[in-house]
Parts: structure tokens; sequence; C-alpha cells
């Protein structure tokens, strides 16, 4: 009588048939190498256009070879890459832009402007057709473009093959093949400032993973530091008056706000990047001046000489890396980008639309909805809830908990909705 075979067996069978199916799926549609398309967004509130500028192969692909055509998170865009021939979606990702956030400012109704937008896909091995959409903010396609791209282009770019930025290993992950790799890149830093950069990058890491569940899965990230050197040191403040000429010409008052920290020449920071290990970027602003930016799946911004560093670094990262919202809202600063009847894609904001699809499990019975705030520090820290005021909208726009890493930098952890919304994409980069 033939024995039976363990429950195990059959896990570990499956695991294996996954992980071969994956790959193949991979290797029967894209080449070991990256693809970056670099677009230029413009136009204003009331017309929006995508326009191709260059194409480039980059050494390497260091993103997601399994749920390749699948997203964790809408984003207020995506990339989609299709078989020219079969028409069948090899590839997505999903992202948000500067452009589409300054839309949503006055100046849009009244002015055009343009911004560069980069995005990378693996490198296809056949003809491919890839469609950008851009979502308004009742996830609508107000515009998208369409083109081809032919591997064997003459005019696609090779870069990254003669030339790569030095760069320092500051963690190695424990399988290379299928972690999530972050790349921090230096700005304002000189040359002669680089060991202070990379004591900066080595500090930002260890408070990244000083937070769950970053903590425990530590291993699944790969991160290098790239020493990029700027002729200046520090960052441009036009408040003050203050112009530098740095490596990713940052400056503060994007938008006319002043803490906002950001760097509009994407062209410039993966330049930088050809040829390294990377997927999710951390910019380093060799500045005291607070402020900082995050956008997600472009990247994240910090200043690193104000005594609020850390926890900037790790909220930011919030934004980039999982697309999480920003908690918080001030009378002086409210903001309408999520409107009241359309459920927000940010998996820790809620309009109460679509409940369900967030975090209405974690929610105790008899838990009253819209939830009381607390004054006991303890009843804080572990009530999961529906707190009004998130999103920069006092009214309609909704919180899991009271405090967390995205609503203020004194509160030391992510929520418990955070908390899960960031292992789960940990998990959807690094598993099967």
């Amino acid at each position: 009588m033939t024995p039976l075979l363990p429950k195990r067996f059959f896990m570990m069978l499956a695991a294996f048939l996954t992980l071969a199916t994956s790959a193949q799926d991979f290797n029967q549609y894209f080449s070991d190498a990256t693809l970056r398309i670099d677009y230029v967004f413009s136009g204003n509130a009331h017309h929006q256009e995508i326009a191709v500028d260059e194409l480039h192969m980059v050494p390497r692909w260091w993103g997601k070879r399994h749920h390749l055509s699948e997203v964790p998170v809408r984003g207020n865009g995506q990339i989609i890459v299709r078989h020219h021939r079969s028409g069948e979606v090899i590839y997505r990702n999903s992202f948000s832009t500067l452009f589409q956030e300054w839309l949503s400012y006055d100046e849009a109704h009244t002015q055009c402007r343009s911004f560069q937008n980069v995005f990378l896909t693996p490198m296809p091995k056949d003809t491919a057709d890839v469609t950008v959409e851009l979502y308004d903010n009742r996830q609508q396609t107000m515009v998208s473009l369409t083109h081809t791209v032919v591997p064997t282009d003459i005019l696609i770019r090779h870069t990254g093959y003669d030339h790569v930025t030095p760069y320092v290993t500051l963690q190695q992950a424990a399988d290379t093949t299928r972690c999530i790799h972050i790349a921090f890149v230096a700005e304002g830093y000189q040359e002669s400032e680089m060991d202070t950069y990379l004591h900066d990058a080595q500090e930002a890491t260890e408070a990244l993973f000083a937070h769950e569940p970053f903590k425990s899965l530590r291993d699944r990230f790969h991160i290098v530091a790239v020493k990029s050197p700027s002729v200046d040191s520090g960052t441009s403040s036009p408040h003050l008056g203050i112009w530098r000429n740095t490596a990713l010409h940052s400056h503060f008052d994007t938008f006319y706000s002043q803490r906002y920290l950001t760097t509009l020449h994407l062209k410039d920071l993966h330049n930088w990047l050809a040829g390294t290990p990377y997927e999710h970027i951390i910019v380093l602003v060799n500045t005291d001046q607070y402020g900082g930016g995050g956008i997600l799946n472009s990247y994240n911004l910090s200043m690193t000489h104000h005594r609020l560093f850390k926890p900037v670094v790790v909220h930011e990262f919030g934004h980039s890396f999982a697309g999480l919202g920003d908690e918080y809202a001030y009378e002086q600063e409210q903001i309408p980008m999520y409107p009241h009847d359309v459920e927000p894609w940010e998996p820790n904001l809620t309009t109460l639309v679509d409940f369900s699809s967030k975090w209405e499990d974690m929610v105790k019975k008899k838990t009253p909805i819209p939830t009381p705030e607390s004054s006991d520090k303890k009843t804080i820290e572990q009530r999961v809830g529906v707190f009004e005021g998130a999103g920069y909208s006092l009214k309609g726009v909704y919180r899991g908990c009271q405090d967390c890493r995205m609503r203020t930098n004194e509160n030391p952890v992510f929520c418990p909705v955070c908390d899960r919304a960031l292992r789960r994409l940990i998990n959807f980069y690094t598993e099967e």
C-alpha cells in the first residue's frame, strides 16, 4: 500500500510550480534589462497631454518578476505593457506624480506647466505597446497615451553600461532575486561630504528598520547608497533667494509651500542611478531646514540634518513605497483631494463609500463610527476605529487610528491599519 504523502509536500510542490510558472512568464516576454521611458506630462486643470521624450535600455531588471500584470494599489496613474501581437497585458505598475498634484492647485486653472516623469518596465523581448494612464480624483481616466516600443530600435539609448555612479551596499538581502531594491541618492553633498552622506544614509536605514513591519522583514530588502556629487553644498530655498547648483536641482517652496522639498529633474535622478541596483528611491538632501516629499513609485525625498529627519524619511517612504495617504488635516491648509462619494485608493484612508474594502474587519463590534478621540494614551495606541480628519480634509475623510506615523512626527509607529497595508505590499513584492 502506497503511503500518503504529507500535506507539506504538496504545499512545497505548489510553491515550486508557482515559482516556475512566474519565472517562465517573465522569461517568455522579457530580458534581464530595464526599459526606461522618459515622458513629459503637460497642460492645466482643463486639458492634459502626455508625450514620449526618450527611451533607454539600462542593465538588469530589479523590479518584480511575478504578479507582472497586477498592482497592489491603484495609484493616480498606471503604466501598462501589452504584447503587441496578442494584446496580452504582460506588465503593469501604478504611480502618482507631482503633475497631478499640481492640478489640484488654483494655479492650474490659469497656467500651463510641464513635468518630467520617468517609468521603468522590464525590457520586452518582442514589440510591445505601452499605455500610460492618468486618473483624476474621481479615479476616472483623464488622459492616456499608447505608443509602440520595438526593442531593436536603434534610437533606444544604452544608459548605465559605460559609466555607473559609485555606490556602497548598505544591506544585502537574504535572496536578491526576490527582494525589494532601495537606492539612496545624495543631493546637495559635495565630493568632500560623501562620508557625511553615507552616515546619513545609514541613519535613515536604521530609522526605517526600527519600525514594524520593516523590522521583522528586514532580510527582504537590498539597499545601496549612490554617491552622486553636487557642485554646491545644500539645496535651494527660493523664499530666501538662495539657488544652488546640485545634482538634482531640488528646492523648497514647491507649489509655494515653504516646507515642500522636491526635485522636478527626474531624468537627472535616473541618470545618476543608471546601472545601479534600484527600484525604489530615497533622496537625501543635505540641509537642516525642515521639509520633504514622497510620491508613489517615483521617489521619497527628505532633509537630513533637521532634528525630525528620522520620522520624516520614514513617513515619506510610507508615501513613495506603499501609497499610504497623509492622515492629517489642518483648518488653514485644506485641499479637496478626495471627493466624499468616492472611496480613496490609499489603503489607510476611507470616505466610508466602500469601507469593507479597507479595515472594516479590524474594527471591534460596537465601536462607534465615526470614532471619538480619546485622551488616554494606552487607548490611542491600541484602538482601531474610524477617526474623522485625514487626507487634508477635516470632514468626510477618515483614518484608522487616532495617531500614526502617517499623521504626526511624534508618533513612533505605524498604526495597525498602515502596518497591515505595508506588510501586504512587502509580501506582494517578495512572495509568489
